[in-house]
């Protein structure tokens, strides 16, 4: 949908966008199971700590503006003739990994507003890049909010593109917990503990499962041509300040350099406890509560490798 070629911008115009990183400096991996209607705590099967911004993570544009020791906070933007957006990367790309944060979306009116978490390497793949991200379609006050989950492996849009769904609760009220599992084998996407798509690698899918090394992102921008109801409902600067907050960065894998040649064996040890933790497979009960889930939640699946 265009957020990831940062050179490929909305057109100008006056907004003021600020996204606030709440970020813990201590905080303990102990994760609760979940209800739908509660505030959920990242699953116990995860059991993986928490990262500081400082270590594992660099703002994308401007400065943090807050001097509160816990919070990278107010990347804040005022142009007339510059687009601006706000968001964060991870400092390293990585060869697989589980990419999560607790998110807490903004409130109010956000139509045309779209917050992304992924992992991407359009930077530098420009014509073949692998992606999996969760899309936050923006809001109108009142409604169920609506997000997409993506995949690209090698440019190709053959296979596993975009599958819209409402959520079941308002997500920003509170935070709750979104995670993208890249593994050797499979995919999923996980709202806390619930696992919403599989994408299980297959000989046929060749090169158009991800395969090179991804850095993740957080972004908040306008998407008003697109993202709320295809762009009947536009982004509207009288509720601004826009705000997102993220904390409990996740972010175990194999850090790579995407330009040299991967050797097998570099990652095997990572990649193969990755694999075999709890949370790579869903067990059959999971995926009938999956199944049963987005034929309740999924509004327009495109493609799917389900």
């Amino acid at each position: 949908m265009g957020k990831l070629q940062f050179h490929s911008l909305p057109p100008p115009i006056m907004i003021i966008i600020i996204i606030t990183f709440l970020l813990l400096l201590h905080v303990s991996s102990s994760f609760a199971a979940p209800h739908p209607h509660h505030r959920p705590q990242a699953p116990s099967a995860f059991n993986i700590s928490t990262i500081l911004f400082t270590t594992g993570f660099t703002p994308l544009f401007g400065e943090p503006t807050s001097s509160h020791p816990l919070i990278i906070n107010l990347f804040s933007f005022i142009s007339t003739n510059t687009q601006a957006r706000s968001g964060f990367k991870s400092s390293d790309l990585y060869n697989h990994g589980l990419f999560s944060a607790k998110i807490k979306l903004p409130s109010d009116y956000t139509a045309g507003i779209v917050v992304a978490f992924y992992t991407t390497n359009g930077d530098i793949f420009r014509k073949t890049h692998d992606e999996l991200d969760f899309e936050f379609l923006g809001n109108i006050r009142g409604k169920a909010w609506r997000f997409q989950t993506n995949m690209y492996g090698n440019g190709s849009t053959n296979r596993g593109r975009e599958e819209r769904y409402y959520l079941w609760f308002d997500p920003s009220k509170e935070f709750h917990t979104y995670s993208i599992l890249w593994t050797t084998k499979n995919i999923i996407f996980y709202i806390d503990d619930v696992p919403i798509r599989e994408i299980v690698r297959n000989d046929a899918m060749g090169a158009d499962f991800p395969s090179k090394p991804m850095g993740l992102y957080a972004t908040i921008w306008d998407a008003s041509d697109w993202a709320t109801s295809g762009g009947k409902y536009r982004a509207n600067y009288k509720y601004a300040p826009f705000v997102a907050e993220f904390t409990d960065l996740i972010l175990p894998g194999c850090p790579m350099d995407p330009l040299e040649e991967v050797v097998a064996d570099v990652c095997a040890e990572r990649d193969n406890q990755l694999a075999s933790a709890n949370f790579a497979s869903i067990t059959p009960k999971q995926k009938l509560a999956m199944k049963n889930l987005g034929q309740s939640i999924c509004t327009t699946p495109i493609v799917t490798t389900r």
